[in-house]
């Protein structure tokens, strides 16, 4: 903001001394060449900040799923959600345009697995839970479960399930 008040400064004041030029006098060119360089730096500035805010938002996408906790959501602005919720749909119709019927989850593994099963504690009740070849697991308060990574990582992040490290 503070940014955007200088420049809207600079460019007022060259505006008026632009008009004064234009009328003969030829020493305020250096002047406002001077405060039209400041501007540019000032939108370079500007335009690397938000590129670096863009690219943190699209991590966050990454790091937290679909669902931003409110903490987070909070210190963003209305364009950034409304850009994020766009990111987060266009990853999504990706996602399910490749891999086949089911789709390729690509925000599973961001880091290779040391191995495909882990070993999870349930930290709240949360019901049954369907693994891929049909069995159904009761999650429970404090049980404990040897699960496929990949099907439990999402509950892992909404803190449902606790990794549990030997």
């Amino acid at each position: 903001r503070q940014a955007l008040e200088e420049m809207r400064a600079l460019y007022e004041r060259n505006q008026a001394d632009v008009s004064e030029a234009k009328s003969g006098r030829t020493d305020l060119i250096f002047l406002i060449r001077f405060r039209h360089c400041c501007l540019l730096r000032n939108q370079r500035c500007i335009l690397a900040y938000l590129y670096d805010r863009l690219l943190r938002i699209r991590a966050l996408r990454w790091e937290y799923g679909s669902v931003l906790p409110n903490t987070i959501q909070f210190h963003m602005s209305a364009e950034e959600v409304e850009w994020f919720n766009r990111y987060k749909k266009s990853l999504a119709t990706y996602m399910r345009s490749v891999g086949g019927e089911e789709g390729l989850d690509l925000t599973q593994d961001i880091k290779p697995p040391k191995s495909l099963y882990i070993e999870v504690r349930c930290l709240r009740d949360y019901g049954e839970f369907e693994i891929d070849d049909g069995t159904t697991i009761l999650l429970k308060k404090n049980s404990q479960h040897f699960l496929p990574r990949w099907k439990c990582e999402q509950l892992i992040r909404q803190g449902v399930l606790e990794h549990i490290l030997l």
